[in-house]
């Protein structure tokens, strides 16, 4: 394995954990701030809205900027926005931190994943970028529920101060061991939104905008829909979290094989149904351990599963622009994280943290209906383009 690739990987294995180990440790952040639950997960907000907003434009505008140096100053911010987060003063100041942070994640995010693919051959390009992704992948399943039993059993800051020994790492390995990386081809915003234009890959970002919304509305405050089985034990939330990102792991190394035999449009249709009535029964599935313990292992497995389809059917629209695709499809999670935390603290005010499912619920019904009108259009286009041939051979 290329040493290289595993810093790069590191890099975002932080940058995941520091996406998801907030909801873990949502009620001691609370306490400390002495604000509410749902201010409290404003802090996932932050750093979602300003990665969300900021990638594609450092990506475009920064083009010109050597790689290592550039992911050398993504780290050195992303480190210090954790540091400063742990001391932060007051809860405002904390919240100026994760956009800080999120800007450092959004600074790193696309570069690494484009220099990966500079590092090694162009028929391995493939197996660089599985690595890369494979870091957040890890912190969902590893990294999230380290972070939030460090929390529990010390203090939320030496999560933050977990998550930038991290990065800290990482930033040491690119020092030492990436030397000159060649520059990709610059590509404008323009040229990055352009893909937007096209209804089918529209349609496709809206439904993974609105799927990750329904996800994180729970995944955001999971430590308080699950309260009743939790019962107040840190290290057995860290083995929920554990199970739920196990789960998406598994299913997305398996959903792969299921698109190539049944299609993306199957896949997601299963994925979506399953996730509406897990949601709808999640006010009364988390209110005992077997039920609950089903339920997150279901939403982990379905939640990060969608993502495979959405990501295959992206890349069969745009073949030629994938990875300008794919950063605008990570741009929607993060919008969906965004919204979610947002719509969350509502919930929380209005139907109580217990029934946020149902909340979540119709955000994937949407999700899915927004699916079908995506396959409906690919569909009628391809058809359409069939005629067209058709049409052409005959006449030739």
């Amino acid at each position: 394995m290329d040493r290289r690739l595993l810093m790069l990987a590191l890099g975002m294995f932080a940058l995941g954990t520091d996406s998801f180990v907030v909801a873990g440790v949502l009620p001691e952040l609370a306490d400390h701030f002495h604000v509410g639950i749902g201010a409290a997960g404003q802090m996932t907000t932050a750093y979602a809205l300003s990665y969300a907003i900021l990638a594609p434009l450092i990506a475009a505008l920064a083009a010109h900027v050597p790689r290592k140096r550039l992911l050398l100053g993504s780290l050195s911010i992303f480190v210090v926005a954790n540091l400063l987060t742990a001391i932060a003063p007051t809860f405002w100041f904390a919240i100026a931190m994760r956009v800080l942070a999120g800007l450092g994640a959004a600074m790193f995010a696309p570069t690494a994943t484009g220099t990966a693919t500079m590092l090694v051959p162009a028929g391995r390009r493939g197996f660089a970028l599985s690595v890369i992704i494979a870091g957040l992948t890890f912190a969902t399943a590893l990294g999230s529920p380290i972070g939030t039993v460090i929390g529990g059993l010390g203090d939320w800051r030496y999560t933050m101060v977990f998550v930038a020994a991290l990065a800290t790492v990482a930033a040491l390995g690119v020092a030492m061991l990436l030397h000159d990386v060649p520059l990709p081809p610059q590509i404008s915003l323009r040229e990055r939104i352009a893909p937007l234009h096209d209804s089918r890959v529209a349609l496709t970002l809206l439904t993974t905008l609105l799927g990750q919304t329904g996800n994180f509305i729970v995944y955001t405050y999971f430590a308080v829909i699950f309260d009743r089985v939790i019962g107040g034990s840190t290290a057995f939330l860290g083995v929920l979290l554990v199970l739920w990102g196990s789960a998406g792991t598994a299913m997305n190394l398996l959903a792969g094989r299921y698109i190539d035999r049944i299609g993306s449009r199957k896949v997601l249709l299963f994925m979506f149904t399953v996730l509406i009535a897990d949601m709808a029964l999640m006010p009364w599935a988390s209110a005992w351990v077997t039920t609950g313990v089903v339920a997150i292992v279901v939403f982990g497995a379905c939640a990060w599963g969608f993502q495979v389809p959405q990501q295959h059917r992206l890349v069969h629209l745009a073949p030629s622009s994938a990875p300008v695709v794919l950063g605008l499809n990570t741009a929607g999670t993060y919008f969906g994280v965004s919204t979610a935390g947002a719509l969350g603290a509502a919930g929380l005010a209005t139907v109580g943290a217990h029934h946020l499912g149902l909340l979540s619920s119709g955000f994937m019904a949407l999700a899915l209906v927004v699916a079908e009108l995506a396959h409906r259009r690919i569909h009628a286009l391809e058809r359409r383009g069939s005629a067209r041939a058709d049409a052409l051979a005959c006449t030739s």
